[in-house]
């Protein structure tokens, strides 16, 4: 290890407020909401520190209409909620989707719906992350187990978001946000930091909405001469609503969905387990991959092949990861703190049945629920 490198035991919603200062976010505009509290805490007391800007608004809608602001301005820029606050930011959410505004959104999950378990940790937004907005949209949702992954996670999430100019989600939950553990933070000076990307034409040749050979449009920097017109309608190349035009309405959503899938490779994470050989293939995220970890540890121990497969980007979907690594495996088994969210991805991948191990009282999934299941299928078979 470095000499510079920093060893911390630390909460992971303070890992992913100290990540975010390290990635460069300069604003931060939120509501109070438990469990996600910590994070604006911490971000009050060290975004002045850094000549950044930390403002309380009145709820959620306002957060991220700020933090949408800022973003436009020129900020990396991010919010914090949990599951009802993350409802009430939705329309904005896709807003920022179309006025390509990149920013970071983190909620950390809870039980619901509505106010529901406000202190009990959930897995139960996964779809509403990839559909609480309207319309046809791309979106990059990541998801931490461990508070070192909510550091690092954090990190890529704006990176990507800068990247691609667009909203990113981390989705994490009430375990690993309160959750206290080792965590390393490596030389800051060899953390990757990515930057939005500035035009270098003339203000008379640019044009605001026009993507690159990535897909992605340039930026220009508000007070440095150029003049542009932003609107949530569909808009043409030069940003001027075109909500009559079926040609520019259909080349924009394309290319916004072409942007993601430009840097599908880049933006894609995962870890493995164990997974390669293994007759029983458990696929999971967030904080269940603990305990499907534990799991696979007491599955081996009694002989059975079993791996695991943790998704850290859950959107845009892995579908080919997924399929990869379930071709082997005779069983598949999926557990989530929900009734069934992700699993349906997973059996599109893998085009058969997978076993569903769920719980939604607000109590983790225990290594034992996932082994007694498994055992439970193998008994049968």
């Amino acid at each position: 290890m470095g000499d510079k490198n920093r060893i911390m035991f630390i909460q992971g919603n303070e890992a992913i407020a100290e990540a975010a200062i390290i990635a460069g976010a300069r604003f931060f505009a939120g509501y109070p909401i438990t469990p996600a509290t910590e994070i604006a805490e911490v971000l009050a007391y060290r975004m002045p520190q850094v000549g950044g800007v930390f403002i309380q608004m009145e709820d959620e809608i306002a957060s991220i209409a700020a933090v949408i602001g800022a973003s436009m301005a020129g900020f990396k820029a991010m919010t914090a909620t949990s599951g009802p606050g993350f409802t009430l930011m939705q329309e904005n959410i896709g807003y920022a989707i179309m006025v390509e505004a990149p920013c970071v959104v983190v909620d950390v999950q809870r039980g619901g719906p509505s106010t529901g378990l406000p202190t009990l940790p959930a897995q139960g937004d996964v779809m509403q992350s990839r559909w609480g907005t309207h319309g046809d949209h791309p979106i990059v949702v990541l998801s931490p187990a461990t508070v070192q992954e909510a550091f690092d996670l954090t990190i890529k999430a704006f990176n990507i978001s800068e990247l691609v100019r667009n909203p990113v989600i981390l989705l994490t939950d009430a375990v690993v946000g309160h959750l206290r553990e080792k965590m390393i933070i490596t030389d800051e000076g060899e953390i990757e930091i990515i930057n939005r990307r500035e035009t270098k034409l003339p203000p008379e040749q640019y044009k605001p909405c026009k993507g690159g050979v990535d897909f992605v449009p340039d930026y220009a920097r508000p007070g440095t001469g150029y003049r542009y017109h932003v609107t949530s309608n569909v808009h043409d190349e030069e940003g001027f609503p075109a909500t009559y035009s079926h040609k520019a309405a259909d080349e924009l959503i394309k290319r916004l969905h072409k942007k993601i899938d430009y840097y599908r490779d880049k933006l894609t994470y995962y870890k493995s387990y164990y997974a390669e050989d293994a007759d029983v293939l458990i696929i999971t995220y967030g904080c269940t991959a603990r305990s499907a970890k534990d799991a696979v540890k007491i599955l081996r121990d009694k002989g059975v092949k079993a791996g695991l497969l943790q998704l850290q980007t859950i959107w845009p979907f892995p579908y080919d990861v997924v399929e990869g690594y379930a071709k082997k495996a005779k069983l598949v088994v999926v557990p989530e703190m929900n009734m069934g969210q992700l699993i349906g991805e997973i059996e599109r991948a893998i085009k058969r049945e997978a076993l569903g191990v769920n719980r939604a009282d607000g109590k983790m999934i225990s290594p034992a629920e996932i082994v007694g299941a498994i055992k439970g299928v193998l008994k049968d078979g």
